[in-house]
C-alpha cells in the first residue's frame, strides 16, 4: 500500500455529503506517511462479517488525514475499509475469509480447560517487575529489568510460573480435542509438525491486549526503525520439541517486525537459541557466510 503525506483538499472541497456523513471520491483518498501518535484511534472490535482484523483498522486510524481523524467511527471505517479493498487483492480476502471460518468451527466446538487464559488479566498473567517497568514507560525502566546479551537482543522475565502452567495445560487439552475428534488443524508453520497456533482457538483477544498495552511501548523503544510503535497484528503460537516431537529448528528468518520468544518448558536439556544478525530482503534465504574482517 502507498502511503502519501499529502492531502487532495480540491477534491475534498468537492465531495459530497449523505445522511450527514461526507462522501468522498475514491481519487482523493489519502494516508498521512507519519501515524499520528499523539491520536487514540477507536475500537472495532465489536463490528463483525470483515474482511479485514479489527485490529488493522485501529492501526490505520492513526495515518488518516487530521481531516478525518474527529470524523464519526463509521465514517472513518468505510473510507479506511475503501482503501484497503481497493489495493488488497481478491484472493488475499478469500483467504482470509476461510480462516476466519476455520477458527470459527474450531472455537464453536472446543471447550477451554482454563477460561481465565483467554482474558487478559495482568497481574494473573505477568510478573510485577514487568507490569511496573510498563506502566513507568520509559527506556531507563524497561533496561531496568532487561539484560542486552548482544546488541538488539532483550532477555528478561515476563510471565508467572501459574499462568505458563496453565498455558500449556490447555495446549495439551486442545491437542487431546484434536486427536479425538480427529480434526485437522493448521500447524504454527511449514517448518513444525507439533504445535499450535494460540489465536485459532481462542486467545487471539488476550494475545492483542498483551500486545497493546504491554510489547507495543517496548518496541517502540527498541525498535521504531522496523515499526515497532505501530504493531498491528500477531501470529502467537507453540511449537514443542522431544524426541518423539520435533528435534530441531533450523535457521530462518521470522517474517515479522519483532519476535518475542518465550520458554514454556518444564524440564529438559538442550534448546539454545541462537541469533545470527539481521538480513536485508535480498538475502533473506541466502546460505550464511563467514564474516570477513
Amino acid at each position: 500500500m502507498a502511503l502519501e503525506a499529502s492531502i487532495d483538499r480540491r477534491n475534498h472541497a468537492q465531495s459530497a455529503t449523505t445522511n450527514g456523513a461526507v462522501v468522498l471520491p475514491p481519487a482523493s483518498y489519502r494516508l498521512r506517511l507519519n501515524p499520528s501518535s499523539e491520536h487514540k484511534p477507536d475500537s472495532y472490535d465489536d463490528l463483525h462479517q470483515l474482511e479485514f482484523t479489527p485490529l488493522l483498522f485501529s492501526s490505520l486510524e492513526r495515518y488518516l488525514p487530521p481531516t478525518m481523524l474527529s470524523m464519526s467511527r463509521d465514517v472513518k471505517f468505510q473510507y479506511m475499509r475503501d482503501i484497503l479493498m481497493k489495493y488488497s487483492r481478491d484472493g488475499e480476502r478469500t483467504r482470509v475469509q476461510r480462516h476466519k471460518e476455520y477458527r470459527q468451527r474450531i472455537i464453536s466446538n472446543y471447550q477451554p480447560l482454563h477460561r481465565e487464559l483467554f482474558t487478559m488479566h495482568a497481574p494473573s498473567v505477568l510478573v510485577p517487575a514487568f507490569v511496573k517497568a510498563v506502566r513507568d514507560n520509559t527506556e531507563a525502566s524497561f533496561r531496568s529489568i532487561m539484560a542486552e546479551p548482544i546488541p538488539g537482543i532483550y532477555t528478561f522475565e515476563m510471565l508467572q510460573p501459574r499462568f505458563c502452567e496453565m498455558l500449556l495445560s490447555e495446549v495439551e487439552n486442545f491437542e487431546r480435542w484434536v486427536h479425538d475428534t480427529r480434526f485437522r488443524i493448521m500447524r504454527p508453520n511449514t517448518m513444525n509438525k507439533f504445535g499450535a497456533v494460540l489465536d485459532d482457538f481462542g486467545l487471539e483477544a488476550m494475545l492483542d491486549k498483551l500486545m497493546n498495552d504491554f510489547i507495543r511501548p517496548i518496541s517502540k523503544v527498541f525498535f521504531p526503525e522496523v515499526g515497532g510503535s505501530t504493531l498491528d497484528s500477531h501470529h502467537g503460537f507453540v511449537v514443542e520439541y522431544g524426541m518423539d516431537r520435533d528435534v530441531e529448528l533450523g535457521f530462518h528468518v521470522d517474517d515479522s517486525e519483532v519476535t518475542l520468544n518465550v520458554c514454556l518448558g518444564r524440564e529438559f536439556s538442550g534448546g539454545e537459541l541462537f541469533f545470527r544478525g539481521v538480513r536485508c530482503d535480498k538475502h533473506v534465504n541466502t546460505e550464511t557466510q563467514s564474516e570477513v574482517c
